[in-house]
């Protein structure tokens, strides 16, 4: 059994020793290449209509001003509990 395997050993390294090179593609043909491809991701893309893409901004924009007006409160509660210790001790 071992006879075996050491008979297939050298075959299987000879395989893998014949495999032909790939060829190098220039560089020019990798940017090419990457042009067609950014060209054709780009038609595939599904623009949002005007209208969902405002609604979206404000909805957004809302959220951004509520966030800051609840970290603006708490800071001004902190700063004021801080000094209210600080006083107290």
């Amino acid at each position: 059994m071992a006879e075996l395997d050491e008979k297939k050993a050298p075959a299987a390294k000879e395989e893998k020793a014949k495999k032909p090179a790939k060829d190098k593609v220039s560089f020019g043909e990798k940017i090419g290449h990457f042009f067609r491809s950014y060209k054709s991701e780009l038609k595939k893309i599904v623009w949002s209509p005007w209208r969902q893409v405002r609604k979206n901004s404000l909805v957004v924009f809302a959220v951004v001003i509520a966030c800051a007006a609840l970290i603006c409160v708490l800071d001004i509660v902190f700063t004021r509990a801080i000094f209210w210790l600080g006083a107290a001790i």
